[in-house]
Order: C-alpha cells, then sequence, then structure tokens
C-alpha cells in the first residue's frame, strides 16, 4: 500500500455475511438527510401583516432592481402582491414591466391571466385590446382573446376581434378557427362568406378543396360545383398550372363518384390527364385507374392499367436509354394491348394508332445503339430488332418494312469484328417463306463470304436440306470443311448424310479423309463414328478391326482396348451384301457371333502395353471390364485368372523433394510386379494373404478380397501339397534307412 500498488488479495474465498443489493439501498434510503424547509410564520395581528409584507416587498425591490430585464422577477412581484389581494399594487407592477418589455409576449399572458383570475374582466379585455394593438402579428394573443369573448357568450364581440385578426391576413389555423366558429353557432352563409375572403387572400389549391367539400357537407352541391369551376377557370389550362391544381381535379372528380355521378368524375379526370405529361401525373392517374376499376367497363379499366404502366416504362427508358429489358417489356405491352383491340373489335382507325404505338416504341428502342464494338453489348439488342421484324411480318402483314428492318440491322452489324447467325438465318427464311429462294441463297452466301461461322455452316444446310437440294449440301459441307477442318462433328455429319442418301462409298472416302487430318477437335468422336458405321452399316469385321489396329497406335488409351476387346467379343450384324441378299421384313436380322478367345488376346495385349507404359490406374480398370467380360463368357479358371491380376492397395514411403519429410502414399501393387520385381517377397507376401483368406474363412467372415487372393490360395494349396510329398519321401527314406540297418546287424 505504501508503494501505491494495491493491496494483495489473499482470501479470494466468499464472505459469510453476503450484503444484496436491495440491502444497499435501503441504507442509502435510510441515510438520507431531510431536505431543508422554510419554517411556517404565522401572522396573529395586523401589525405583524404589514411588517411581513414591507419585508417582501423590500426583498422584491432589491431583486427587481438587480435583474431589472428579468420577466420573471417581475411576474413574481406582480403575483405576490396579488394573492395579497393588492391588485392595484399588482397592476403598478406589471405596468412597470411593461415599461421594461412591451413586446413580452409572456408577461401580457401573466397580466391577462391575474387579472381573470381576479374576475377582472373589462380590465382583461382591455389588456388584450392593448396587447394585439402592440403585438398583432402574435396568434397566442389573438387566440386568448376570442376564446374570452366567445367564454363570455359575446359571439359579436369574438366576431369583432376576428374581423380586426382577419385584416392582417393571418395563416390558415386563424381563418379556419374563425369559420369554426361560425359553423359551431349554426352561420353556415357567415363561414361561406369567410371562405371566399380565405380564397381572396391566400388561393391555394387546398383552400378551394376545403371550401368546395364545406359545400358539400352543409348541401349546397351546386354552390360546391361552382367552387370547383372557379377555380379551374382561375389556375387555367395551360401545363404548369393544371399541375398544380392536380388536387382540385382530384377532389371535384371524387365529389361527383361520390354523388354517383359517374360519367362527370371520368370527363374531369381525362381532361386533366390530358393537359399533363404522364411523367408529372402519377397521383392523379393512380386515382384515375382505381376510379375505372371500381366503376368504368373492363376495356376501360384496361386501358387505364396499361396507361399507368406506359408512365412507368417511361420514366424508365428516361433514366437509361440502353437498359433493353425495359424496352423488351414496353413492347410486349403495347402489342398486347393491340392483340387485345383486335379481339374487342375495335374500329379501324384505333387498330392504325394502337400499331403505331407499338412502331414509334421499335423505333425509339432500336435508335439506342449499344457503345464500343464488343458482341456482348449487342446480343440483347439484336432481339430487338428481330422481334421488330416478326412483328411487321407476322401482327401487320407488311411484308416490305419486315425486309426492310431486316435490311437495316444487318448494315447496322459490324459484320468484320463479329456476327449474329440467327439474324442471317431469319432473314434468309424470311425470304423463303415470301418465295424469293435466290434471295435467300444470295443472303447466306453473302454471309458466309463476309463473316463464316459454323452457325451459318449449320443454318444454311438445314434450310437446304429442308429443300432437298442434296448437291448443295454436299457444298456447302465441302466449304465448311475447308473452313475448319478440325471440326470432327460435321466430318460426321457430312458421313451421316452421305451414309443417310445410301452412297456408302462415299461416306467411308469422307471418313478416312477425317480421320487422317493431322488435328482434330475431338478425335475420339469421329474415330468412334467410324467404327460404327463400317459395324452397324458395313458389318465388315475386318475392316473394323483394321480402324480398332490404327486407333491402338495412335491412341493406345485403355478405353480404346476395352472397346476393341468387346467388339471381338460381341455379334455384329452380316454384311451389308449378304444383308440384301436374305432381306426379309418379317424374319429378325442375322448377326455373326463374336469370338471370345480373340477378345482375351485383345484383353492380354492391352493389358500388357498398358503395364509397359506404366499406367497403373489404366490397368485396373481395363482389368475390371476383363473381369465383367469372363463373367459373361468365361469359365471358373478364366475368372480366378482375371482375379489373380487384379490389384490391392498397398502404401508406399518416399522423401517430399520440396519439404524433405517422409510421405506415405496409396498405390496400387500388381502380382505380376511384384512377382518380376521382388521374386522372394512376392512367395511370403502370396503365404500371407492366403494365411488371412483362411483365416477370415474360419471365422464365418467374408474377409477382404484382394488381387493376391486367388493366386495365394493356388500358391497355399501346392505348398500344402508339397509339404505331403515331402512327408511321404522322408517316411519311406526312414523305412528303407531301417531296413538297411536291421540287414547290416
Amino acid at each position: 500500500m505504501q508503494d501505491g500498488r494495491a493491496p494483495r488479495i489473499r482470501n479470494r474465498a466468499p464472505a459469510a455475511i453476503q450484503i444484496t443489493a436491495e440491502q444497499l439501498l435501503r441504507e442509502a434510503q435510510e441515510r438520507q438527510e431531510s431536505t431543508f424547509r422554510a419554517p411556517k410564520q404565522r401572522v396573529e395581528d395586523f401589525e405583524e401583516l404589514h411588517e411581513y409584507r414591507g419585508r417582501k416587498r423590500k426583498e422584491f425591490e432589491e431583486r427587481v432592481r438587480r435583474t431589472r430585464g428579468s420577466i420573471k422577477e417581475w411576474t413574481q412581484y406582480a403575483n405576490w402582491e396579488a394573492s395579497q389581494n393588492e391588485f392595484d399594487r399588482s397592476r403598478s407592477i406589471f405596468e412597470r414591466a411593461l415599461d421594461v418589455d412591451p413586446r413580452s409576449v409572456q408577461l401580457w399572458l401573466s397580466y391577462t391571466e391575474m387579472e381573470l383570475k381576479s374576475r377582472n374582466v373589462q380590465h382583461a379585455r382591455n389588456l388584450f385590446d392593448r396587447a394585439v394593438t402592440l403585438l398583432p402579428r402574435v396568434d397566442q394573443l389573438w387566440y386568448k382573446y376570442v376564446y374570452l369573448e366567445e367564454l363570455l357568450q359575446n359571439v359579436p364581440g369574438a366576431r369583432q376581434v376576428f374581423e380586426r385578426w382577419m385584416q392582417w391576413e393571418p395563416d390558415d389555423k386563424a381563418w379556419q378557427a374563425y369559420i369554426k366558429m361560425e359553423e359551431r353557432y349554426d352561420e353556415s352563409d357567415r363561414a361561406s362568406v369567410i371562405y371566399e375572403r380565405w380564397i381572396a387572400v391566400r388561393p391555394d389549391p387546398r383552400v378551394w378543396v376545403k371550401w368546395a367539400k364545406f359545400e358539400e357537407e352543409r348541401g349546397k352541391l351546386d354552390k360546391a360545383r361552382e367552387v370547383f369551376q372557379t377555380a379551374l377557370q382561375f389556375f387555367g389550362d395551360e401545363e404548369e398550372q393544371v399541375e398544380k391544381a392536380q388536387a382540385v381535379f382530384n377532389a371535384f372528380a371524387k365529389m361527383e363518384t361520390r354523388l354517383k355521378e359517374y360519367e362527370r368524375a371520368r370527363v374531369i379526370y381525362k381532361f386533366a390527364l390530358s393537359r399533363l405529361p404522364r411523367s408529372k401525373s402519377a397521383n392523379l392517374y393512380a386515382a384515375y385507374t382505381k376510379f375505372e376499376k371500381q366503376h368504368g367497363t373492363r376495356s376501360i379499366v384496361e386501358s387505364t392499367v396499361l396507361g399507368k404502366r406506359r408512365i412507368q416504362y417511361e420514366d424508365e427508358v428516361s433514366q437509361d436509354g440502353r437498359n433493353y429489358d425495359v424496352w423488351f417489356d414496353y413492347v410486349r405491352l403495347e402489342e398486347g394491348a393491340l392483340r387485345t383491340l383486335r379481339e374487342e373489335g375495335g374500329t379501324k382507325e384505333e387498330e392504325d394508332a394502337a400499331t403505331e404505338r407499338v412502331r414509334d416504341v421499335y423505333e425509339r428502342a432500336v435508335a439506342h445503339v449499344p457503345p464500343g464494338q464488343e458482341k456482348r453489348h449487342w446480343r440483347r439488342y439484336i432481339f430487338l430488332w428481330l422481334e421488330y421484324a416478326l412483328f411487321e411480318e407476322i401482327e401487320t402483314k407488311d411484308y416490305d418494312r419486315a425486309r426492310q428492318v431486316y435490311r437495316t440491322v444487318l448494315n447496322l452489324v459490324p459484320h468484320k469484328q463479329f456476327t449474329f447467325a440467327k439474324l442471317w438465318i431469319m432473314a434468309a427464311r424470311f425470304e423463303i417463306r415470301q418465295l424469293d429462294l435466290m434471295a435467300a441463297r444470295k443472303m447466306l452466301g453473302t454471309a458466309i463470304g463476309m463473316c463464316p461461322k459454323e452457325s451459318l455452316f449449320k443454318g444454311y444446310i438445314q434450310l437446304e436440306m429442308d429443300l432437298r437440294e442434296f448437291d448443295r449440301v454436299r457444298t456447302l459441307y465441302e466449304k465448311y470443311l475447308e473452313y475448319d477442318p478440325t471440326n470432327s462433328a460435321a466430318w460426321i455429319k457430312y458421313a451421316e448424310l452421305e451414309t443417310a442418301l445410301e452412297d456408302f462409298t462415299r461416306a467411308e472416302a469422307i471418313f478416312e479423309l477425317g480421320v487422317s487430318q493431322a488435328s482434330l477437335s475431338m478425335p475420339e468422336i469421329l474415330w468412334k463414328a467410324y467404327i460404327d458405321f463400317e459395324v452397324d452399316e458395313q458389318g465388315d469385321r475386318e475392316k473394323t478391326r483394321t480402324l480398332y489396329e490404327r486407333l491402338v497406335v495412335l491412341s493406345g488409351h485403355h478405353k480404346v482396348w476395352i472397346s476393341y476387346a468387346e467388339f471381338e467379343g460381341s455379334s455384329i450384324p452380316l454384311p451389308r451384301a449378304m444383308r440384301e441378299e436374305e432381306e426379309d421384313e418379317d424374319s429378325e436380322p442375322r448377326v455373326v457371333a463374336g469370338d471370345p478367345q480373340l477378345a482375351r488376346q485383345v484383353f492380354e495385349r492391352g493389358y500388357k502395353d498398358l503395364k509397359v507404359k506404366g499406367l497403373k490406374a489404366e490397368r485396373a480398370a481395363l482389368l475390371e471390364s476383363w473381369k465383367a467380360f469372363e463373367q459373361e463368357h468365361g469359365s471358373e479358371s478364366d475368372i480366378a485368372k482375371v482375379e489373380g491380376m487384379m490389384p490391392i492397395i498397398g502404401r508406399k514411403q518416399h522423401v517430399d523433394k520440396e519439404t524433405g519429410q517422409v510421405v506415405e502414399d496409396w498405390e496400387l501393387v500388381f502380382a505380376d510386379d511384384e512377382r518380376e520385381a521382388n521374386p522372394r517377397s512376392f512367395k511370403f507376401l502370396q503365404m500371407a494373404h492366403a494365411w488371412k483368406h483362411s483365416q477370415a474363412k474360419k471365422s464365418g467372415g467374408t474377409g477382404i478380397l484382394s488381387g493376391f487372393t486367388s493366386a495365394a490360395a493356388s500358391a497355399l494349396e501346392s505348398t500344402q501339397n508339397d509339404d505331403v510329398r515331402m512327408e511321404d519321401r522322408r517316411e519311406q527314406d526312414d523305412s528303407h534307412s531301417d531296413v538297411a540297418s536291421s540287414d547290416g546287424e
């Protein structure tokens, strides 16, 4: 404690007596000292009263002398004199205070309150009259004055006070207070005159609405309509003035709706909306929409909703003209309105107007060309043009205009940087529908010459296929393959065309030319299609076998070996020459059976090839397929042979070159690899697995079979047989030795 450090707490156990928060609060309350209270004084006679008043007056005078500008001190002094029934003295003090600060509202209110408490009404009136004359802009004084007169039931006096107040053109609350006072005494005509004076002072829309509503509530409907009509004449027909008077139009229409004058209300709404832009009449349009939903017909309601959505879309496109999603929604809205109009049997003029609205939206949308020369910016934009062309072709039947739309967009796209195949193809198919085949071919030929593209070739080929122009299709495929000889799918489609035309020689030549290309995008699908062609269409096993031999030399992939082996072991259709001779629709097609022995040879070749390459996972996959094949076509011994070649998962430790630590990995261990690498340890490993297998059988469990199980089991049996033979030989040798010793003896 002496060196300033906190004392060490040795005993941290809780105290035997715990002090609660309630005890702390109770003690604090009990130990509080009582507040000081001034002693009560009792006045026994007038002499003491006179002495007491003299002392208090001296104190108050001293205080107001020190703080002359403090209204609080003056008020306390005057109120004390009033409490002593010395009203003349109290008035004198208030007057002295008013000399100090004549514009203090609180001082005037305290002065009048003192007079009213003492029931000196006339004095209070005189004070309010002086106050409002001096401070005419203080509404509180006027309210107090009016309240006093009305409390005394001096309604003419209150009205006179209001008239004096209205000459100063106060705020709206003062006018409303005057009107409410007249309403309390059923002076509706006077209130109407006050509204008229209020309008003359402050002609705001809400004041007009209040006046008209007042006239409606008292049953003067013609007067209410006259008020609204006067308001509309006052504001005029200009856009800015009509925008300012939206509340008047809305209230006028709602009044007519309440009176069930729906046509009047509709005319009022339409009159206002026709003179306002859509962007400035959202609230009024919402009210009109609600009105039509309640009282309008189905067609009127739909047109109203359409108008509301048009306003919304116009706001969005005005903010971002390149928001093509909004343009799509806008166009669909207008097209839907056109279809609805046709279904309901609209007039020719209405249909033409709706069509022009759709065209106007399309023209405004396509006018916003994407910035830059990047294709991703143009994708949505191009679909606007396509929708425009389809609209002109399908909805309006204006084919010349649709053709012009296609030509305009084709000239707009920078085809040297990028192009859109869908645009060319749709334009060409439009010409086909117009029976102008030469124009369609010329258009697609121009597209291929200017900006060749895979989808363009496919679309042109499909077009000629639909027209059954197979010579042109062959020419297009040749151009296609000249443009992209690495496209395996194009080679396959070309060969499939020739196969469908039953020109198998050309199909085979196309396949041969395709697989001989130096580079292909996906050569495996082309080889597979070539092999399937030879198997299914030609039925030539020797040719297919030759293809597989070429493929395993090129690829050597384990799936190729598996497919090759399965081909050798499976049945294939008869060769085409024999198939045509024995053609019979009712009989089932004959097939040529496979050779399982050749399949096994292919599996063995593939296994050895993968083994030489050191591909362990691929060898395991090939063995799995080989095992499945033997389970279907082979015997028990064949299956056991394959199972004996199956690998096991072993652990291998090596030193990581980067970290220098010993790392343990899992790897596939094949029996033949171990036999060749470690013949002595392989024998021991076989015995260990055979023992484990036998122990699993004794315990009734299935055990974990591995690739060594079959080989180990056979090794165990052979070892047991060798042991039996060795015992027999030893017994024979012992018997010979015993006979020899007896003979010797």
